[in-house]
This record gives structure tokens, sequence and C-alpha cells, in this order.
């Protein structure tokens, strides 16, 4: 039973991102659809990881093509930093993924490597918009919930640039989490949401370094594909 549930998972998630391969290839072809599939789970398992490490139950990778990947996690986290804990390891983890792809970008000249670190950085950059569901929004519960009355501008900014269904479904996951938050002040008060001062310092200076990191780099890949383009 023990061994028919572990390769149950592996099919869940090997065959998810096969999934996801395909659905990609039609647009981008296979040699891209195979590393931004890699780069989204190298991402997953960022959270996964660090799950298992506060030893939260939580199942394997999903893929949804077009929308991305998630883990689900079956028990909730107790408290605000362990949520913060789990959601930054994602975007850490994958930003990682993302500079290991430009650094064979540099050594090698691979035009395909140097758009795959872009698509990595900015992924993780978008992931770390301080609004739930996305990373940033699960990160910044620890500094202070009212940040994801910010992230929400952010969000309807970015989809007037670049209209997305995605952008659509994400707003709508957000707002019943900022309505309540909105309506019951007591919901930000909560215990879940309290943490010592040096532990919200620590969440925020590690938010503001990876955005910031996340940001020079795609801007820096982004100049790297325009002369390659040339």
């Amino acid at each position: 039973m023990l061994a028919a549930g572990k390769f149950g998972k592996f099919l869940l998630t090997g065959g998810t991102m096969l999934i996801s391969v395909f659905a990609y290839s039609f647009v981008f072809g296979w040699r891209y659809a195979v590393g931004f599939v890699l780069l989204i789970f190298v991402h997953e398992m960022g959270h996964y990881l660090a799950a298992k490490k506060r030893g939260l139950n939580v199942g394997v990778p999903t893929f949804i093509p077009f929308v991305g990947a998630w883990i689900q996690l079956k028990e909730q986290p107790m408290d605000a930093e362990t949520e913060a804990f789990v959601g930054i390891a994602g975007p850490m983890l994958g930003s990682a993924g993302a500079f290991v792809c430009y650094l064979f970008a540099i050594d090698s000249g691979s035009h395909l490597m140097l758009a795959l670190a872009y698509a990595g950085f900015v992924l993780n950059l978008f992931n770390l918009i301080p609004v739930s569901p996305l990373d940033g929004g699960r990160i910044v519960s620890v500094i202070s919930p009212r940040i994801w009355f910010l992230g929400f501008p952010m969000l309807v900014a970015l989809f007037i640039w670049r209209p997305s269904p995605l952008l659509i479904l994400i707003a709508i996951f957000a707002l019943p989490q900022l309505w309540a938050a909105f309506k019951d002040k007591n919901v930000l008060a909560s215990e879940y949401y309290k943490a010592p001062r040096e532990v919200r310092i620590k969440y925020a200076a590690q938010y503001l370094i990876l955005a910031g990191l996340l940001a020079v780099m795609a801007f820096e890949t982004y100049e790297e594909l325009k002369i390659k383009a040339f």
C-alpha cells in the first residue's frame, strides 16, 4: 500500500508535468516547455521541503497548464510565521533555479537558457506581489496583514498593463480574504498574526532583498535578450 501510494504521488506530479510540457510546447516549443515546467517544479519543491521541515502534512506538486502549480497543505499552519516560512521558500529556491539558468546562459551563450532565466526571474517576482493566494501575501502576513491592501492595487495595475485571465482568477481568490480583513479588524489582531518584532524584521528584510534582486536580474536578463534579438 505504501509503495502504491508513493507511485500514485509520482504519477500525479509526473503526469501533470507532462501534460503541462505538452500544452506549453504548442506555444513555445518543447525545449522551452521542458525548462519552464522544471523551473516551476523547483519553485514548488521549495514550498514542499519547507512544509516538510515544519512537520506539516503536505501533498506533492500538481500542475495545471497556463496556471502554474501548487502543493496541497493537508493541514494549515498554526501561525503566520510558519505560513511565511513555507511561502518564501518557493521564490527562494525558484530564484536559485533561475540564476543557475542565467549562469549557464552567460557561460554558453545559449539564448534558450537566457529566456528561461528571464521567465524564472519574472515568475518568482510576480509571486511576490503581496496578496493571497500568491506567495507574497503569505510572506507579508507575518510582517503585517495590512500590506495585502497594497498588493491588490498592484494586481489591478498589472492587469491594466497586461490583461490576463490568470490575474482575474487570482483576484477572485484574494477578494474574500481582503473583505474579511476589511470588515473585521479583529482578524488582523488575532493571535495567528502575532510575531516578535525581530521575526517581522527578518521576513521584511528577506522579502525586500529577494524582490529587489529579482527585479534587477529580470531587467538585466531582458536587456541581454534584446541584444541577442538584434
